[in-house]
């Protein structure tokens, strides 16, 4: 249609602000897993909402983190690739605690970024609105600076420019507001999915990320976030679908733990 826009947009930010929980809000369907354990997204994951006036594509991406093994440093790398590579940044932080050192590391990494950045204050449903304007000021003080302790010569982006929006992934509020914000960013262009798609990914990758959810959910810390689910076959038998999968494991004292007596 005239006047369409098209485009990737990054979701990226600390571990467990929500990046996940936003994805599937925004798409209205799950097609990125959640957990209370850190670093449960591994692929950059590509999700598709289709508006009337444009076709924003997804990126979820692993939290950026100081990583401390070799897993951590590759899923940090997988998020700063895909800075380059997308039309639009969402900068998304948990706008219900002040701004910190974390925050601040991924502004200074983003400030180069040739894509426009939003900031998304997620967790607003928990904000006390007597301290709502409070951390908001706060993350608005750390773009500031960051602007201030920058070399004049400096190309990347003004910081203080990057605007500010409140919502929450849990509700609901300020999405509508959030995907406007993001289409009006991205370039003209036509779709670049069919309209009803929701996620470019093949069934069993997202089969397999389910599994993986599940076993994150249920086995919490007794078993590391490091575990692996390979899907092997699918069969339908024409009343239901069995889904036959490997869970790969780091030590063999965990496969007790996930199969039981």
């Amino acid at each position: 249609p005239e006047g369409f826009r098209s485009g990737f947009v990054a979701l990226i930010g600390r571990p467990n602000v929500g990046k996940s929980t936003l994805l599937n809000r925004l798409v209205g369907e799950k097609v990125a897993i959640t957990s209370p354990v850190a670093q449960t997204t591994r692929n950059r994951l590509r999700a598709i909402l289709t508006t009337p006036g444009a076709q924003l594509v997804l990126l979820d991406t692993p939290g950026i983190h100081k990583p401390h093994h070799l897993l951590g440093e590759r899923l940090v790398k997988t998020a700063r690739t895909a800075i380059g590579d997308v039309d639009v940044v969402l900068l998304l932080v948990d706008g219900s605690e002040p701004a910190g050192r974390g925050d601040a590391f991924i502004v200074e990494l983003l400030r180069f970024s040739r894509a426009p950045v939003l900031v998304a204050l997620n967790k607003s449903d928990l904000v006390d609105p007597d301290r709502a304007l409070e951390l908001e000021d706060s993350y608005r003080e750390l773009l500031v600076l960051s602007d201030q302790r920058a070399d004049p010569a400096d190309p990347g982006q003004r910081r203080s420019d990057w605007p500010l929006l409140a919502c929450s992934a849990s509700t609901g509020a300020g999405c509508p507001e959030l995907v406007e914000a993001l289409a009006a960013r991205l370039p003209l262009g036509p779709h670049l999915y069919p309209p009803d798609a929701v996620s470019d990914q093949p069934e069993q990758l997202l089969l397999a990320e389910l599994i993986r959810e599940q076993v994150l959910t249920l086995t919490r810390e007794e078993v590391p976030h490091s575990v692996a689910v390979q899907v092997e076959r699918i069969v339908e038998d024409g009343k239901r679908i069995a889904v036959l999968a490997t869970v790969l494991v780091e030590r063999s004292s965990q496969k007790g733990i996930l199969i039981g007596k």
